[in-house]
């Protein structure tokens, strides 16, 4: 049968593309694979994994007990190391055959470099960074009346172009991330996007259903002459990583700092250290070149789940609510007591950060002494 990406009814079930390097899986893949199976069940369709690598099968029954019905492996030496030219081969030839109607990927180095060349060989349309997926209509509803200041109710859903119900709605920062635009793929399948690290909760591990994932081996062609790159070495920078995501406790700065900037850092510094965790900033603080990128919290740098969340001298942009409002605790210091930050804290603090982040260092210290 050949593959035409406008014949919509061709295509069925969700498909994730799951990351892995040097034979381990990437988080980001658990958490797409826990946002597909929502996906899935929305559309009431198996939600499927793609996995390409050299002797990978070992790591595939994990991705099972995040929601996968199924696994499609594809092994391969030619795979063992990404290749662009390879791992999008491989991808495209799959696709074409099982025809998936949904295509996730995750938003890493790999991720941006490989969705838009599969996307381009399949004839088909990619959103990029997305920070929040629905196909079901109503789902998609709740989640623009706590996030959108749209009259809901009273806007018009039918459209004469496409139907609303079954296309996956993307939604994604715009003009640097001061909108949210939500796209649809309704002319052609796989609607494929790239989801944003950090932002999809991850499932609880269901050991049984990890058994239980079937395996797939798929037939697919790949030769050297498929791949026009080498990969000679492999060489991993040793660079102090800032690892917003994944940590438990981050202490971040905003604006507020201006006036001592090297001290508000340091104090944030301080009360990271003391808990064991990392210092995050607004974009305000990374724009005005006090802290690097890698340290920014929101829509335009990383959403954040920690279990505490310090916010330091933020006020609290939309922008920068939207990536750290689901923290499981937030406490906010600023000195403006309408400052919107309030509005999502646990605790809040009406001061100079300057003096009640060393009261706060200090109770801390206090508290772990007496633990």
């Amino acid at each position: 049968m050949s593959y035409n990406s406008a014949d919509i009814a061709a295509f069925k079930n969700v498909w994730v593309f799951c990351e892995q390097r040097q034979g381990k899986m990437m988080p980001t893949t658990f958490e797409l694979i826990s946002e597909g199976r929502k996906l899935a069940d929305e559309l009431g369709v198996e939600l499927c994994g793609i996995l390409l690598g050299d002797d990978v099968d070992g790591i595939a029954n994990e991705l099972g007990g995040y929601g996968a019905d199924k696994v499609y492996v594809c092994n391969s030496p030619l795979l063992k190391n990404y290749t662009t030219d390879g791992y999008t081969k491989v991808i495209s030839d799959v696709v074409e055959e099982l025809k998936p109607e949904i295509m996730l990927f995750g938003a890493s180095n790999i991720g941006r470099d490989l969705a838009p060349r599969c996307a381009a060989r399949l004839h088909t349309g990619l959103c990029a960074d997305c920070t929040h997926l629905d196909v079901d209509l109503e789902g998609y509803k709740e989640f623009l009346r706590t996030g959108s200041s749209l009259d809901i109710d009273n806007m018009k859903w039918d459209s004469p172009l496409f139907d609303v119900n079954v296309n996956l709605k993307m939604t994604r920062p715009a003009f640097g991330g001061h909108l949210m635009a939500t796209i649809v793929c309704p002319r052609f399948r796989p609607a494929m996007a790239t989801v944003r690290p950090g932002v999809m909760q991850k499932r609880p591990f269901d050991e049984a259903a990890a058994k239980a994932v079937e395996i797939i081996h798929p037939e697919f062609s790949l030769t050297e002459a498929d791949i026009e790159t080498e990969v000679v070495e492999i060489v991993k920078a040793a660079k102090k990583m800032v690892d917003l995501i994944g940590a438990d406790f981050i202490v971040s700065v905003g604006r507020g700092i201006a006036k001592d900037v090297e001290g508000g850092i340091a104090i944030a510094e301080a009360i990271a250290e003391e808990l064991g965790g990392v210092v995050g900033s607004s974009r305000a603080v990374v724009d005005a070149g006090w802290i690097s990128a890698d340290h920014q919290v929101g829509q335009t740098g990383k959403t954040v789940h920690p279990k505490v969340y310090i916010a330091l001298g933020i006020s609290g942009a939309i922008q920068h609510k939207a990536g750290m409002q689901d923290s499981e605790c937030i406490i906010a210091v600023n000195k403006n007591d309408a400052a919107p930050i309030f509005e999502i804290a646990d605790y809040g603090i009406v001061g100079d950060l300057f003096k009640v982040g060393p009261l706060l260092l200090d109770s801390i210290k206090a508290a772990k002494a007496n633990a």
